[in-house]
């Protein structure tokens, strides 16, 4: 039999993992649930997602859909549709093959008598934690339409941040690869052109020349290994990352890295504080909520950080005053914690603070992209200026040496 490693939450709110030997991922989770837990993830024990394959593997349903999903369901349980007669309807909306299965599958599953929420659990790779806890606190509180209508919002939100950043990085991300293509294609073609003009000349070449010759002559004999070097440097790179010690030195790095740091801080508090928010809205228990919203964040440091806070909530300390004792996360957003915590309206306060973080962000980006494009254009022409100066160097000098 399959071995299956699970993560899971116990009845005290505490995180339990492990490796279970079962028939399928839908087994871990069901023995799970029998004893007690609450399933929070269960895949093969050989996935450690650090292949080609899952480099290049393709989700069931993209995150456009998912959204689209979301905000259909709400839409048609809004309306007064059952449940089952509404997955029935979206199921010849999606365009591929692919979400259509998904959805055949939870409609099916539903029809059943299995719960909205654990037919969407067993789609593994397609709702996240959170979307599937923020619906299973919505089938508890009989609110699962508020639920629908709430986790859309906070899908379209995190949508909305992500492509205005990835919008934004489109420009430069250009002009960056143009320079470095230009580049290479300078000194890999145009500059070995005039070796053999000095040799012939018997011009005596400065060190500037023979510095730039002989970085013309590489990159031109050798630019396969160069394309080779990039690659496996980035594949050990991602390798030596999959590891959870190494990537928890490497986040902490980069926190200490002054405004990239500060950038991270801030994107990772923002998403920390939407996920809390829409789930402590939702009915989920706090410690429950910060466990879920441990995993959604990309930066294990943080991570770290906000599973200390925790277990120090869980003792009857205060979630503003336990964040604060790694001093990771910015001081206003402690603050507005703080103030929701003394008001008895966290989970409103929270998501003003995921507003806040999100337009300074955004505010941010647009700052280092726009200081960005002139550091790129005067780099470009410092490195032309100085590949012609050494070209032209070697010319001048047999010009004078004529005359």
């Amino acid at each position: 039999m399959p071995h299956f490693r699970y993560k899971a939450l116990s009845t005290a709110g505490d995180p339990i993992e492990g490796v279970m030997e079962a028939a399928s991922a839908e087994e871990v989770i069901v023995r799970l649930q029998d004893a007690g837990n609450l399933p929070l993830d269960a895949r093969p024990a050989d996935d450690s997602g650090g292949s080609l394959a899952a480099l290049f593997r393709r989700a069931p349903m993209k995150g456009a859909q998912v959204l689209q999903f979301t905000q259909q369901l709400a839409t048609l349980l809004g309306a007064g549709q059952p449940l089952d007669r509404a997955l029935q309807i979206l199921l010849d909306l999606p365009d591929s093959p692919e979400a259509r299965r998904v959805i055949e599958r939870v409609r099916d599953a539903v029809r059943g008598g299995t719960p909205l929420s654990q037919a969407l659990e067993q789609e593994e790779g397609v709702f996240s934690r959170l979307y599937v806890n923020m619906v299973r606190a919505g089938e508890a509180g009989g609110s699962l339409h508020d639920t629908l209508k709430r986790l859309a919002e906070y899908l379209e939100r995190s949508k909305a941040l992500r492509e205005s950043v990835i919008n934004a990085l489109i420009y430069p991300s250009i002009l960056v690869l143009m320079v470095f293509g230009a580049l290479l294609l300078l000194l890999g073609y145009v500059v070995p052109q005039f070796l053999p003009l000095f040799e012939d000349m018997d011009v005596e070449m400065p060190l500037l020349t023979q510095v730039v010759m002989a970085l013309g002559n590489f990159v031109s004999g050798y630019w396969w290994l160069l394309l080779a070097g990039l690659v496996a440097g980035f594949m050990l790179l991602r390798r030596r990352l999959a590891d959870p010690q190494t990537r928890r030195g490497f986040d902490a790095w980069v926190l200490r890295r002054g405004l990239v740091g500060g950038l991270v801080a801030r994107l990772e508090t923002a998403r920390l504080a939407r996920t809390l928010g829409t789930l402590v809205h939702n009915g989920v228990p706090l410690l429950t909520a910060l466990s879920i919203a441990r995993n959604v964040m990309g930066n294990l440091a943080l991570s770290d950080a906000v599973e200390a806070a925790s277990a120090e909530v869980k003792t009857g300390g205060g979630l503003a005053q336990a964040l604060g004792r790694s001093k990771l996360f910015p001081r206003l957003a402690l603050q507005m914690v703080a103030v929701g915590e003394e008001s008895g309206d966290l989970d409103t306060m929270l998501t003003k603070v995921a507003d806040t973080f999100d337009q300074e962000v955004k505010n941010t980006v647009e700052r280092l992209l726009a200081a960005l494009v002139p550091t790129v254009t005067v780099f470009m022409a410092a490195a032309v200026a100085l590949i012609m100066m050494a070209i032209l160097i070697p010319i001048f000098s047999l010009t004078n040496a004529v005359g």
